[in-house]
């Protein structure tokens, strides 16, 4: 296992050095170019959960949320492309065949290919069960391949995805292929236009009598449904993460702010109402940041993470995108401009309500969990 304190340290190298003083650019842009997956790997940080003897870091969910955190702070859009092309790169190292392995693997870990995860489909949304997309035994025998038909929707790194894993439907239940995006058959639409958080370079897919190989299987047929809520489990736990880093840099940057703004003569930190609404952003951090350490620790122990997991997502955006508010309160209009960073974390807040799971759907994991006790 690698030493978190060195990689913790690189991921604040890579953020200083490239993520910080581009994020403005790449939401102005409208873009993150596929070249930060090159720089990240040259920090660790491309294969931060896959094992030591693979080429990875090793570190665990508590040591991946840890470089999370760290690089939304400056940006929840590079965050998320990273742990994106992080868990594909776990999976094959994982769960992988040998073939997986050769083919995929060093590109993932080098950067010079980029990965995403492809589950939500247009019609579907949050219902992972619910996907129609289809893989049909290539002449009726899979150990000709599959045949992928389909669309997906919402694909974080999409507009730079070399390496797609992609959930389908069979006749005996779900599985997951590892497909090559420049696949004959595959067509890839323009990137989403959105409130924010351009850099995950979030497309479409579509997919026409695409061959896959046997090899290619990184799930077998029946298993895929548990396999990928058991990914979705870990990427809440990730975005719980992302929200603490992003409340906690604007909390920083308000206070600072606030200092140095005046109201008749007086820095408006003086002010008891000011005092008070940052009380209450340090506070609601506090719990945010309880239940993402509670998750993440039980994740690594092997214990209950479903539950827990949606609790801390569900705590972690909520609260990040209410006291996102405050913060640009506290500023005024000055927390509206684009030189200032807590716009752009307000935008990626957003999202983060829907990533891997509306609110609602984790309301509905917490409640069944309750029932069932």
């Amino acid at each position: 296992m690698t030493d978190l304190k060195e990689l913790l340290d690189k991921t604040d190298l890579f953020v200083d050095q490239f993520v910080a003083p581009n994020a403005k650019k790449w939401e102005l842009e409208r873009q993150m170019p596929s070249e930060i997956f090159q720089q990240a790997a040259g920090f660790g940080l491309t294969g931060i959960i896959v094992p030591t003897e693979l080429g990875g870091r090793d570190v665990g969910v508590v040591g991946l949320t840890r470089v999370l955190r760290k690089i939304a702070a400056a940006d929840m859009a590079c965050a998320f492309s990273l742990v994106v092309h992080n868990n594909l790169a776990a999976a094959i190292a994982n769960s992988g065949n040998d073939h997986l392995k050769e083919t995929f693997l060093p590109g993932l870990l080098s950067g010079d290919k980029v990965g995403a995860f492809l589950l939500t489909e247009p019609q579907g949304g949050s219902d992972a069960g619910a996907i129609t997309t289809f893989a049909s035994s290539g002449n009726g025998n899979k150990n000709n391949g599959f045949v992928l038909n389909g669309e997906k929707a919402w694909v974080s790194n999409g507009t730079h995805a070399d390496v797609l894993s992609v959930y389908a439907q069979t006749g005996k239940g779900m599985l997951c292929l590892v497909v090559a995006a420049g696949s004959d058959g595959i067509v890839r639409s323009d990137p989403y236009s959105m409130l924010g958080g351009h850099g995950l370079g979030t497309c479409a897919f579509t997919f026409s009598n695409v061959q896959v190989p046997a090899g290619n299987v990184l799930v077998p047929e029946g298993e895929g449904l548990k396999a990928a809520l058991a990914g979705i489990d870990i990427a809440r736990i990730n975005v719980a993460a992302m929200c603490c880093g992003m409340l906690e840099a604007s909390l920083a940057y308000v206070i600072e702010f606030a200092r140095n703004r005046q109201f008749k003569g007086r820095a408006i930190t003086d002010m008891q109402g000011i005092q008070w609404r940052l009380a209450d952003i340090a506070t609601d951090l506090a719990a945010a940041d309880a239940l993402l350490a509670q998750a993440a620790r039980s994740h690594d122990e092997n214990g209950p993470v479903a539950t827990l997991a949606a609790k801390a997502k569900k705590c972690a955006t909520t609260i990040t995108l209410r006291r996102l508010a405050d913060c640009m309160q506290i500023m005024g209009a000055a927390g509206l401009q684009q030189e200032h960073p807590i716009a752009r974390h307000f935008a990626c807040a957003k999202i983060a309500e829907y990533l891997d799971g509306t609110t609602e759907i984790q309301n509905l994991v917490i409640a069944r969990a309750l029932l069932a006790e």
